[in-house]
């Protein structure tokens, strides 16, 4: 019987080695110093969190800058090449399309939702999504931005001290409800159960998926349902799936009976789910599953990309005070000392805002990689053909950092590089993805972060948890980065564990208190 079992290892070891030759061979015409093993690769390095996959990225990152712009990975017997080139980038994103196969396990929450369904879904699902993101709707969408910035303004105030969340669950709770009312047309409650529930399912959720996809042992379908994880992740599919659904039957029916709503009325805004059927042909257009699907890809998207974005720009402008101060200039030019609530004709005349908001997303990529599949031999402009059925890794982490497209400051936090008209290649900046697939929320995206910004920056003076009150950078130890789905600090972006002391990684207090008050800080005392 042993020997028998031998013949059988020995067996699919050799096919295995056959199967994977072709990629063999273009790993000899690579470098990568990163070590890996027989049968699993790299596959190791991913496996303990959140913490580990962001370490790897930084890996290959560096790898690839040190390499002429490339580097690989070994998943098991899957072989990615990763790239900080953005040639190289720009090719693999306009001419392969279809995302790779390892993200299937995200389709089990969105199912074809917009973000990862194959090519011939994605088309016909893209041309009914185009129309809904016009100017014209996302301009009505501002007023719903505003009135949400100043409800988190609000929390923020109410808890200072005692009870006091951590940056993250502000921001998140902002987008959140932003979200939930401009995709499916519903105020939810601030701190109701609702919300509650709703975004600790999601934040369950990403994270089982993530260890799921970049953990091999864990992707056989057979044998992940006879885990926990697996009735976890369905019980809060469930919650969510169910709530969604619950709001498109009743839209359905509102619809269909002709009841007359707020929504009749043209100056009320529309939501993206409204729009969605009315853009698909109404009764005669999408399913309620596809309603489904599509509406989670907004939820999914619009809520954490939105607030990582918000919470990296905050901890950069504390760590960056004389930044912040020219931040704090410009709204003084656009608003003086009104408390009027921000309007989208306000938006471009915050230029300066928005370069800082851009170099904040440059080195805090949300989503810090993109993988797509090659399906066919494509020779890269650097000269390495990939093969048929490899992964390409967009490595954006790295790509930010490439000295050659951003200069030997790359690592440094400066917005004024935003403002000085220099032409890069069109693929450099990825924070939004490039190519046919590009993200079709960007200019949602960058007018919910403005007035947001906007909003709490008229507010508040934000400072680091040690502050020397000097002018320039703030030392500090960086940030301890988490990649679940998207990338996080690690604690929530505060450094306290005491959560109920903390305002957020950084202290927060009103401009009119300066440095000098009494403000509360991170760790409960006063400065």
């Amino acid at each position: 019987m042993l020997w028998f079992l031998s013949i059988v290892v020995i067996i699919l070891l050799v096919v295995r080695r056959w199967k994977i030759q072709k990629f063999v061979k273009v790993s000899k015409e690579l470098k990568c110093g990163i070590k890996s093993y027989q049968l699993i690769g790299h596959a190791h390095l991913l496996a303990g969190g959140g913490v580990n996959r962001m370490t790897v990225i930084k890996k290959i990152t560096h790898d690839a800058l040190k390499n002429g712009g490339l580097s690989y990975l070994w998943i098991g017997s899957k072989f990615y090449v990763g790239s900080v080139d953005a040639a190289d980038v720009e090719v693999i994103l306009k001419k392969c399309l279809e995302k790779d196969n390892i993200l299937r396990f995200l389709r089990k929450l969105i199912g074809n939702g917009l973000i990862f369904p194959t090519v011939p879904i994605w088309r016909p699902r893209r041309k009914i999504s185009a129309p809904t993101f016009s100017q014209a709707n996302l301009n009505m969408f501002a007023k719903v931005f505003a009135e949400q910035s100043e409800s988190m303004v609000k929390q923020v105030k109410s808890t200072f001290g005692d009870g006091a969340e951590p940056l993250w669950k502000y921001m998140a709770t902002f987008t959140f409800h932003s979200v939930c009312e401009t995709a499916l047309g519903v105020k939810l409650k601030v701190n109701g159960n609702t919300e509650k529930q709703l975004m600790e399912s999601f934040d369950i959720i990403f994270k089982l998926l993530m260890t799921r996809i970049v953990e091999p042992w864990l992707q056989l379908d057979a044998l992940y349902k006879l885990l926990p994880q697996h009735s976890n992740f369905e019980k809060n599919k469930e919650i969510i799936r169910s709530f969604v659904s619950e709001i498109i039957k009743e839209k359905r029916k509102k619809i269909k009976e002709n009841i007359k709503t707020d929504n009749d009325d043209t100056k009320v805004t529309k939501s993206f789910l409204e729009l969605y059927i009315e853009s698909s042909g109404g009764d005669r257009g999408c399913t309620d599953e596809e309603l489904l699907e599509e509406t989670l890809v907004m939820l999914l998207a619009g809520t954490d990309t939105s607030a990582v974005g918000l919470c990296f720009t905050i901890c950069m402008l504390a760590q960056y005070p004389d930044v912040q101060e020219k931040v704090f200039q410009e709204l003084q030019e656009v608003f003086g000392d009104s408390e009027r609530q921000v309007v989208v004709e306000d938006l471009p005349r915050l230029k300066y805002l928005e370069a800082v908001l851009r170099e904040s997303l440059r080195l805090h990529p949300p989503v810090p990689v993109i993988v797509r599949a090659i399906n066919d031999d494509i020779k890269l402009p650097s000269g390495v053909t990939l093969k048929k059925g490899c992964g390409f890794l967009a490595l954006i982490w790295g790509l930010h950092r490439n000295p050659l497209y951003w200069g030997e400051d790359a690592e440094k936090f400066r917005p004024e590089r935003f403002l000085e008209g220099h032409s890069r290649h069109p693929a450099a900046f990825l924070t939004f993805s490039h190519g046919p697939r590009n993200c079709l929320g960007y200019q949602y995206s960058m007018i919910s972060l403005k007035i947001a910004l906007a909003t709490f920056l008229r507010t508040y003076r934000v400072l680091p948890r040690h502050d020397n009150s000097g002018s320039g950078e703030v030392d500090q130890e960086p940030m301890k980065l988490s990649y679940d789905i998207m990338m996080k600090d690690v604690d929530g972006f505060r450094e306290s564990a005491d959560i109920k002391e903390a305002v957020g990684k950084y202290q927060s207090v009103p401009y009119d208190i300066r440095v000098a008050s009494p403000c509360v800080s991170c760790c409960g005392d006063e400065p």
